[in-house]
């Protein structure tokens, strides 16, 4: 039943991408727009970049920084959320600071992270944890304080306290919203892996798409922009399975819709 399940949902997702395909590969046959090539062509360029010497050269480094950089936010992120929701005065005065740097676009900054950090692989792992962290931690803030405060009478009552209250009952009641985080900052993280490779940089997708763009190579540039397209949506599909695992305990409506905070109530004496 989980098969046929699995096969109804792949259809229904693959039906449309693989329309576009055809009704794209077909209607640019005929192109000869130096601009627009064929996808026959960009597919060739793709099978011989990609599945060559580009793999090496450009996908590992870019994937490696992608996953160096989601891992540091990951870190600082869900700590520093955590730390900020237990002690609230410390919320209150560290939050302008937050929505002020939440608010600048993270390719902005790339100059000053590169001025800092270099331009080898620890400034783009650098600008990619930067633009992935905020949706986190603010995340992992809203998501522990919407615990309702019920739940930790009940722990207090129990004398749950320490390591034991962090990782049984404020953790597990945030994840859902820390995954919704975690969804956004892929996406930044991605948008930062390609602009900070654009930017400064002699390997990555990026860098190859920039290249082929000023040099006018059409059809490679084409290659690498549908690289990029496959590459996110891999990493979100793969991602949604981690998803779905980590929150395998929740109704399946609510997976993907975390739990709205619940009013306060006010604590006994």
């Amino acid at each position: 039943m989980n098969k046929v399940r699995m096969l109804r949902h792949a259809a229904l997702e693959l039906w449309l991408p693989l329309v576009v395909v055809v009704a794209w590969f077909f209607a640019s046959a005929s192109s000869t727009s130096v601009f627009f090539p064929p996808l026959s062509k960009i597919l060739g360029a793709f099978a011989e970049t990609w599945f060559g010497e580009g793999f090496v050269r450009d996908i590992v480094p870019s994937l490696s920084n992608l996953f160096a950089g989601l891992a540091i936010a990951l870190v600082i992120g869900i700590t520093a959320g955590l730390l900020l929701a237990l002690f609230p005065t410390a919320g209150q005065v560290a939050d302008p600071f937050l929505q002020f740097f939440r608010s600048i676009p993270a390719l902005a900054v790339l100059p000053a992270l590169f001025i800092l950090w270099g331009i080898g692989p620890s400034g783009k792992i650098v600008a990619i944890a930067f633009g992935a962290l905020w949706p986190i931690l603010l995340n992992t803030l809203d998501g522990v304080r919407s615990i309702h405060p019920s739940i930790r009478l009940v722990a207090r009552s129990y004398r749950i306290t320490g390591a034991l209250l962090v990782f049984r009952v404020l953790l597990p009641g945030a994840l859902p919203q820390i995954t919704v985080g975690i969804r956004t900052s892929l996406a930044i993280a991605v948008v930062m892996m390609v602009g900070s490779e654009m930017y400064v940089s002699t390997a990555g997708i990026g860098h190859f798409v920039i290249l082929a763009q000023q040099t006018f190579a059409i059809t490679d540039m084409w290659s690498g922009i549908l690289l990029l397209g496959i590459v996110g949506y891999v990493l979100n599909l793969g991602y949604g399975l981690i998803e779905h695992f980590l929150l395998r305990w929740q109704p399946r409506a609510l997976i993907t819709s975390p739990t709205p905070a619940a009013p306060p109530v006010k604590e006994l004496a």
